[in-house]
């Protein structure tokens, strides 16, 4: 199978293109809950707990930025393909901006999920 680029990726919230953005992270993860009782032979056990998943973006000033805050229905496209997305609503909790003499203005955006994640597919 060949390996995607993300050259085509993109971020959008609400049906429009974040512009200017040229990376993007996405972490889910499930909690891990300890369940050792004296029956199990000195071996720790688990079971899952509680998921969710969150994230970041970045990349140059174009535009106004996100506010902090809002809650926003967000798609991460891996690709322009229809089903390379992940997509569910999530809060901005942070803005970072960087100005540089020897460089562009840029934004960066960390975001928290709530609800259900859609996960990409092929």
């Amino acid at each position: 199978m060949a390996r995607l680029s993300g050259k085509t990726g993109e971020v959008t919230q609400a049906g429009g293109t974040i512009a200017g953005i040229k990376s993007w992270t996405l972490d889910q993860e499930v909690e891990a809950l300890e369940g050792t009782g004296f029956d199990s032979s000195g071996l720790k056990g688990y079971s899952p707990g509680l998921s969710g998943w969150k994230g970041s973006f970045e990349g140059y000033k174009d535009g106004a930025p996100l506010t902090i805050g809002t809650e926003v229905a967000l798609v991460l496209k891996e690709s322009q393909t229809a089903t390379q997305k992940f997509t569910g609503q999530a809060i901005i909790t942070k803005l970072g901006v960087k100005t540089d003499i020897a460089g562009l203005v840029a934004y960066s955006y960390e975001f928290q999920g709530t609800g259900a994640l859609t996960i990409a597919t092929a």
